[in-house]
């Protein structure tokens, strides 16, 4: 019998692991976890707003039923976006109370992706407006929160991420929530920028500059990558890399112990939106964020109130309720659908992303937060499974 030389079968294993991969994942049971997912922020039909949870879903074969797996174009709750700039509201205010209590005893988890909602110019133009404007539809509603306080009342999984409850959520059901899940919005949000220099970089919000400069003599001196961060009362914060950040990226630092729970690295860079919470000792802190700044910096931070360090995951998981808030736009994360029809694909993650661009956000999908919510999901779902035996 002919020997085949190893080059060639290493050859036709590289060639045919992606059809082996595919096969697999094809076979591979499905498993039924029906979970409400809101999503009030979605501008175009790709969803990005909640596209890695429903990645995740999808690759680990996770159903709303036993037969059925989500899409991510209509299992969700929230703003629909159809042809010819007209759109379809089907948030959970189209339901009475009868009808939200029917909902928490179907729904077996609740995550919240995004509630900041859609705007006028940006929906009409069809593109992502750097302005601000009319508010179309958004901000976590009384029936939203009347929900999840069902959901809580029968200890089921509530994940919520960056701006459940901040602008432009009324305040007294914000106020709501935080009493809720005693956590508190400090007023601020913050992001990456790669770059500062307007001529260079078109991404940077108008109106931040605009504000920036009239607060600040008309100046805007900045032309490094850096933070900038806003506050309710729009008081702008910039801090420049070098000028007063040590490290320009803000990271997401995790402890050991909860390291080896969710299968997280130590730390991560976060190039996107966050904002800064604090919590009461009923929560327990995954993650925090670290602002590594130098003495400028730190002076800046702290004559605005702003801690150099603060919670990036906040848990409640506990006998009495289930509850994650992720301090960040975990779920909106440019990830590729396609990638999620192969099993394993993980181990070949590091062909996906290329971490020495700051800006890049992929690596966070793949290194923290598929790991955390397949984790979540996971553990969740065998309780559910010993519950029922």
């Amino acid at each position: 019998m002919k020997k085949i030389p190893i080059s060639k079968l290493l050859f036709y294993l590289i060639i045919g692991a992606p059809i082996w991969m595919f096969l697999t994942w094809l076979v591979w049971p499905k498993k039924k976890l029906t979970i409400a997912i809101v999503d009030k922020t979605i501008l175009f039909t790709s969803g990005q707003e909640h596209a890695s949870l429903n990645w995740i879903l999808r690759n680990n074969k996770y159903g709303k039923t036993s037969t059925d797996l989500y899409e991510l174009k209509k299992d969700y709750f929230g703003f629909f976006p159809n042809k010819n700039r007209k759109f379809d509201l089907k948030g959970l205010e189209r339901f009475s109370e009868k009808g939200l209590e029917r909902l928490s005893q179907n729904a077996e988890m609740a995550y919240f992706t995004d509630t900041y909602g859609v705007y006028s110019k940006e929906w009409y133009l069809e593109k992502n407006i750097i302005e601000r404007q009319r508010l179309l539809y958004g901000g976590l509603s009384a029936q939203d929160m009347l929900f999840l306080k069902k959901m809580k009342a029968k200890k089921k999984l509530i994940i919520t991420e960056f701006n459940t409850f901040a602008t432009p959520t009324p305040e007294n059901v914000a106020k709501d929530f935080e009493q809720t899940f005693k956590i508190k919005w400090t007023g601020w949000v913050g992001k990456y920028f790669d770059s500062f220099d307007t001529t260079q970089n078109r991404e940077i919000p108008r109106w931040l500059i605009d504000k920036y400069k009239l607060q600040n003599h008309n100046q805007w001196p900045f032309k490094k990558s850096g933070i900038a961060l806003v506050n309710k009362e729009d008081k702008i914060v910039i801090l420049e890399y070098v000028t007063h950040l040590v490290s320009e990226i803000p990271l997401i630092v995790t402890a050991k112990k909860e390291r080896q729970t969710y299968q997280i690295p130590k730390r991560i860079k976060y190039p996107f939106w966050f904002d800064v919470v604090q919590t009461s000792r009923t929560n327990k802190i995954v993650s925090f964020y670290d602002i590594k700044t130098n003495k400028k910096g730190l002076e800046i931070l702290a004559n605005n109130n702003i801690p150099p360090q603060f919670p990036a995951i906040i848990a409640h998981y506990e006998k009495d309720y289930k509850f994650f808030y992720f301090c960040g736009d975990y779920a909106d994360n440019p990830i590729s659908q396609g990638g999620s029809y192969f099993k394993g694909i993980s181990y070949f993650r590091n062909l996906f992303y290329n971490d020495d661009v700051a800006a890049e956000r992929i690596s966070f999908f793949w290194e923290f937060y598929k790991p955390m919510i397949e984790n979540i999901l996971e553990r969740y779902r065998e309780e559910l499974k010993s519950h029922k035996h």
